[in-house]
This record gives structure tokens, sequence and C-alpha cells, in this order.
């Protein structure tokens, strides 16, 4: 029987099983990526972007198109450019969902687009079989030159479209098989008068939040603002200090604030809000909403003592001003000479400059395009898309906040005050094209970009697809 007992032990000398401690993990799954994976991304996706194809202006459902004719004008003189021809798309914008982008040209022309037919046409099964690759939902052609659109965020089948030429903003409707506006918007009676040459309207905003509100900036120097519920007059002016021609306008994200540039570098700020909650209380009275700021970018770039002293800085006129989807702060700015930055809106300080090589460099003596070009940015990771003014190109400008960019601006005393390239993780990518590149639109969700030429076509920059035999080898040499 005692073969059969075991000696007891005491709890003393007995040890304890040697289990592994529990630990927190470091890393939680919640279906996100870190910022710095998101932009090391988007960088390597920048290098497989090139032009894909170019889509010339489409002229077979309306013979009489005044941008075809202007187009062949232009051609038969290349050796003598004559300077009264209306030519080049001068705006572009995506609608909401990415599924038509519209168009205007200096010619008075107005063309809607489905993006999927021109993708298709380049990526499609049968890209090779598509004959009327550019086929237009809508081609409107106008007595009257064009320079902005806008799709109306409230409803998406309606489309505005200003003109420097005249005071008025049209409103299609792309489901009316009609040539005529359904609505037409006027300044109304103005204050002051105002000399013909500068009674023209150049950008349009619509209001998020107000569905009912719409804003134009004037070459008089002020933005007009219209209800239209009440009227298709204007119901407000906002005049800035200088009576310089006004070129871009922007709402802030909430729509409290409008910004407005000028041709005399200026960039000038009215708080929509008149001292109420909302500015959709209706007020005739100018001073309920002040003037909050003027912003002269020359002396801003200024205190740049690092490009100062490489360059004798000027005023110069602001093409555009456009705020980052991706960082509201952050209120790009392009001007006249190809340069384009960031204000922040936080510091009202300039924190990014892309200053590329002047054009005598590459044997031209003054920029190709005169034209008022219209940058774009990409849906994410803050890259700015604007065409160059003295090369057949698109840059691709890494404006990301933060010291890493390649354009960062170091304000801080007894430091190099322009970033090198090389000491931040971003880069700048430079896209060639095969025409001038006068305005920008990209698509909210694949962020293909469709460039509008001076040559009225419409170019599609986009991610290249390997075949393929590219893919073969990539893997044989992996």
């Amino acid at each position: 029987m005692q073969r059969f007992t075991v000696p007891i032990v005491s709890r003393e000398n007995s040890r304890s099983l040697c289990r592994p401690v529990w630990k927190r993990s470091a890393l939680e799954l919640d279906g996100r990526f870190s910022s710095r994976f998101r932009r090391d991304s988007c960088q390597l996706l920048l290098d497989l972007y090139a032009e894909v194809r170019s889509f010339g202006h489409n002229c077979c459902s309306r013979p009489d198109c005044p941008t075809h004719a202007a187009r062949v004008i232009s051609a038969a003189n290349q050796n003598r450019p004559n300077p009264f021809i209306r030519e080049g798309i001068s705006g572009l914008e995506f609608d909401s969902k990415g599924i038509y982008v519209a168009s205007v040209t200096k010619s008075g022309c107005l063309t809607v687009v489905d993006f999927e037919n021109l993708y298709c046409s380049v990526y499609g099964p049968y890209s090779s079989l598509c004959v009327d690759e550019s086929k237009c939902v809508l081609h409107i052609c106008t007595s009257k030159s064009l320079d902005a659109v806008r799709w109306n965020p409230a409803n998406q089948d309606e489309v505005c479209c200003a003109s420097r030429k005249h005071s008025s903003v049209l409103l299609y409707d792309i489901g009316y098989v009609s040539s005529e506006p359904i609505e037409v918007f006027e300044k109304g009676k103005l204050n002051f008068s105002v000399p013909e040459a500068f009674n023209g309207l150049s950008d349009i905003a619509f209001a998020s939040t107000d569905k009912s509100r719409l804003l134009a900036s004037g070459l008089d120097g002020s933005i007009y603002i219209w209800d239209r519920r009440l009227s298709n007059l204007s119901c407000l002016s906002l005049s800035s200090s200088s009576k310089s021609p006004l070129n871009s306008i922007e709402l802030d994200i909430e729509d409290r604030i409008v910004f407005g540039a000028n041709q005399q570098g200026i960039i000038y700020a009215w708080d929509l809000r008149g001292g109420r909650s909302s500015f959709a209380f209706q007020s005739h009275n100018e001073d309920c909403y002040p003037l909050l700021t003027s912003l002269k970018v020359s002396s801003m770039l200024e205190n740049i003592s690092a490009l100062k002293e490489q360059s004798n800085i000027l005023p110069k006129e602001i093409h555009s001003i456009k705020l980052d989807p991706s960082c509201s702060y952050q209120l790009a700015f392009h001007l006249d000479d190809g340069w384009s930055g960031v204000l922040n809106l936080n510091s009202l300080n300039v924190t990014h400059m892309h200053c590329p090589p002047p054009p005598w460099l590459d044997g031209i003596n003054e920029p190709v395009a005169q034209c008022l070009r219209r940058p774009a940015w990409l849906p994410a990771n803050s890259v700015y898309a604007v065409g160059s003014s003295s090369v057949n190109g698109v840059y691709l400008l890494d404006f990301f906040p933060g010291r890493s960019s390649a354009c960062h601006v170091d304000h801080s005393d007894g430091a190099n005050n322009v970033s090198v390239e090389s000491k931040g993780v971003g880069k700048n990518r430079f896209i060639p094209v095969s025409e001038i590149v006068l305005a920008c639109a990209v698509h909210p969700q694949n962020g293909a970009i469709i460039a509008g030429s001076k040559q009225s076509a419409l170019l599609m920059v986009s991610r290249t697809h390997q075949t393929d035999d590219e893919e073969n080898q990539l893997h044989e040499g992996c």
C-alpha cells in the first residue's frame, strides 16, 4: 500500500508554475491608418502620376462652336499670335461625387462631360474602340466670355457660370435640353458708379449651410451676395478698402468667413456672421458684415529672409485662393509669376512657398500663359496641383502642414528660412504634359486630375496602371 502513496510536500517548498504575465497590447486596431503612413503612401502614389490622354474640345454637336473657331484661327496664326482671340479653358470643377466635370472657356462655351466616359476611354476594356471619347452631357455656346464655373452643392443638376465681361451669374440645369439659363442673377442697383470694364464678376462660391446663398467676387473690388428665396438681385455687397478687381473668392467650411484676393496682391477677410450666430439673418446694412483684416502677401514674404536675399519681392497679382480640404486652416494662393504658397489662418503667416525657376532660364523672355490660372487641392495629404506658368507641365506641391514639408518656411531666428526639399520626407513632383495648363480640377475620390489647357483641351493626369509585362518584370526583379 505504501508504494501507492505520495509524500506530502509543504507549500513553502512548492514552486509556483511559471506562467507568462498578461500585458496590454501596445497597438490598437481601430480601422485607421496613421497620418505618417498615409503621407508616405501618398508620396509613393504621386510618382505614378502622368498624362494619360488629351481630349480636344468636342464640337460635333455644335458646328458653330466659338471655342473651336478660336482654336482654328490660333493654329493658323501661330507665328503671329493675336491677343484679341479668346482661347483656353478658364474654369473647371467636379461635382461632389465626381460623376461630371464642368468646364468653361474664354470663348464662351460651357461643357459638362461624364468622367466615367473619359476614364473608360483610357482604361476601359474597349478603349481603342471609343470613337466619341469626349461625348458631352451638355454643350452650350454663349456670346460672352466665361471665367468661372461652380456646381450647386444643394442641387447637383445645377451649374453656375460667371464672366469678367458682364455683371450677371448664369445658372443652368443639365437636366433641361436648353441653351438658355434657368435663372440669371444680377448685381442690382449699385451705391456708386462703376466703369463698364469693371462691372464683371470673376469667381463664384456657394454657401454649404445656407443652401439659398450665392456669392460672387466683382472687378470693382466688392463681393455680392444673393438670396435665391428673395430675388434674383443681390441683397448685399461687401466692399474692400481698395477698388482693385477681385480675382478669387473662398468660403470657409462653416460659412463664417469669406476671403477675397485682388490684383494688388492683398487677401481680404469678411465676417459673415455680423455679430450673430449665423449669416442667414437678413440684413442690407453693409456695416453688419465688417472687414476683419487685409493681408498683403508681399509684406509677409519679406519676413522670409532667405527669400528676400535671393529675389526682389514686389506686390504681385493673386490669381487664385483655395482652402485645403484636409487642413481647414491652410489657405493656398497662387501669384501671377508662378509662385504658390500657403497662408496659415491661425498665425496669419506664410508657412509654405514654392518658387519655380524663372522663365528666362528656359529661354523664355515672358510667361507663356497670360490668363488667370486656377490650381486645385488633392482631396488628402495637402498636395496642391498647379499648372506651370512657363512650360508645359503640372506641379504637385507638397504643402503638408509641418516642418517635414518640402515647401515649409521656417520663421525661427538664426535658421535657414526656406526649408530645403531634402530636409523633409515630402517631395514636389513635376508632371510634363502636352499643352499649357491654365486650370486644374481633382476627382474627389480617386485623385485623378483634369487639367484645362490654353488650347481648350482637357488633359487627364492620373496614376498610370502597370501592364502584365511590367508586373512580371517587377516580380522577377524581386
